[in-house]
């Protein structure tokens, strides 16, 4: 594994011990062929197969302009990370290079926002999961098929990291076949050229015979990205991944290069042949689901069946992902000593077993509330936890502008992946960004998200700075 222990860390206080890589202690297990398929599972959430109904009915064909806004910002977030991560790969990632670029609070206040964020969509994502093995398993009530899947889950993760790459090998993998049949399947009948399909393909009509392209107006395009921007969410796990690779640059360098086509075909492919093959308004998009909506237009039998498989996948994916992120980010900020020393051992496995057992019991926790006090105290933590997406994006663009003098001064050659018209398409990203949180508090929805995250976040960093000041007093 490569090790970036010897490089200076900027950020520190002048004479503070070094604080070491997150990556120390853990160990390569993860192949190839799971970092592969972690980068491209990583943009298909289940919120892809179950919110973009949402978004068409509020912006029609126009969702995809929506979808492009987002897949494009998401895109030049990922090269931003992508550039630091190649060049220092860390179980930490944009964490532990806030903390080298712009202090310690920063990567402080971003990895446990980050790490709160997780914890709440393990929630959220155990809930989902349960509510479809009931409707198969009616006979096994709903909260305790949540307490299985988590369970299992974490049984996996605590096992190896191997054993974390291999479920989600196998879980990305059937989402992804399952989004390109879709795709393929779909355009044919688009054309009228799949055999036996019910539906005689329209080609692109649809995308303008009900309303034209805009039926809800120009600006329904930005309630759209408001709709649709938090399904992105996950792509920046394979850097945190890539630190337990036996080839980390070769991973990030793979990953970074191939996120435009992943967006390109799951998002917007998949969201174009849903509004080729039935009108934008059809009522089967908000009652079955838009891809359940497709494949019945197209008379594929037992689609809710097939979806509801999927989305369960998707679900699955999720959970496992999400306890493996949350407890990385547990790790790396043990080992900086902005958590409990505990959480960066590992056994003889290189699994940090704290971190992990740590993250889940705040998962479970989430879970009851999730139960027992859905409206109230569950809200405030999807609320208060809303937007730290987007922090998450804003902190990565600024420690990107730092950490690029930062590693040429260090080591140039390390500079293999590079952010495009640097400094300038980094700029553009603030912006977009912080555009993107300022229209929220214009949206009733959103804008409890906004205020909330942003006083958690607030709180969390006013954390951060009394620590440092008593460190500093201390010392």
């Amino acid at each position: 594994m490569t090790s970036q222990t010897t490089l200076a860390k900027p950020g520190q206080e002048p004479g503070e011990p070094d604080r070491p890589d997150s990556s120390g202690g853990l160990q390569a297990g993860l192949k190839n062929r799971h970092l592969s398929m972690i980068a491209i599972g990583g943009v298909i959430g289940a919120g892809l197969f179950v919110g973009s109904s949402a978004g068409i009915a509020a912006a029609g064909p126009a969702i995809l302009l929506s979808y492009a806004l987002v897949g494009a910002m998401v895109v030049l977030v990922m090269r931003m990370l992508g550039e630091m991560a190649a060049a220092r790969p860390s179980s930490g990632s944009f964490s532990a290079y806030a903390d080298q670029a712009l202090g310690r609070w920063a990567g402080f206040s971003i990895g446990w926002l980050y790490w709160f964020f997780w914890v709440v969509v393990l929630a959220v994502e155990a809930t989902a999961g349960a509510k479809i093995l009931e409707s198969w398993v009616p006979g096994v009530p709903q909260w305790a098929w949540a307490l299985i899947v988590m369970v299992v889950l974490t049984a996996t993760n605590l096992v190896s990291v191997g054993s974390y790459g291999e479920f989600e090998f196998w879980f990305a993998g059937i989402k992804v076949v399952a989004i390109a049949a879709f795709v393929v399947v779909g355009m044919l009948a688009v054309f009228g050229l799949l055999p036996g399909s019910d539906n005689p393909g329209s080609g692109l009509a649809h995308l303008t015979d009900s309303g034209g392209f805009f039926p809800e107006g120009p600006g329904a395009i930005l309630t759209g990205v408001l709709m649709v921007v938090f399904s992105f969410m996950g792509s920046e796990i394979v850097t945190l991944a890539a630190g337990e690779s036996t080839d980390p640059q070769r991973a990030v360098s793979k990953a970074t290069n191939s996120v435009i086509w992943r967006i390109a075909v799951f998002y917007l492919g998949s969201i174009f042949v849903v509004l080729t093959l039935l009108p934008w308004n059809d009522p089967s998009i908000m009652k079955d689901g838009s891809y359940v909506a497709a494949l019945n237009s197209i008379g594929i039998p037992h689609a809710g069946q097939v979806m509801d498989f999927i989305v369960l996948t998707a679900v699955l994916s999720c959970l496992n992902s999400g306890l493996y992120t949350a407890s990385r980010m547990a790790f790396s900020l043990g080992e900086r000593g902005d958590a409990p020393k505990s959480f960066a051992k590992v056994n003889k496995s290189g699994v940090p077993r704290a971190a992990i057992l740590s993250s889940v019991v705040f998962g479970f926790v989430a879970v009851f509330f999730n139960y027992q006090w859905p409206d109230t105290v569950f809200q405030f933590l999807l609320n208060s936890s809303g937007a730290v997406a987007l922090f998450v994006w804003l902190v990565i663009c600024f420690t990107q502008l730092r950490m690029r003098g930062i590693i040429l001064r260090e080591n140039p050659g390390k500079l293999v992946v590079r952010m495009w018209l640097f400094p300038y398409l980094t700029w553009a990203t603030i912006a977009m960004i912080s555009f993107v949180l300022v229209y929220m508090l214009t949206d009733d929805t959103a804008r409890e998200q906004v205020v909330l995250s942003v006083l958690v976040a607030a709180l969390v960093v006013g954390i951060s700075l009394v620590r440092e000041r008593r460190g500093r007093k201390a010392a």
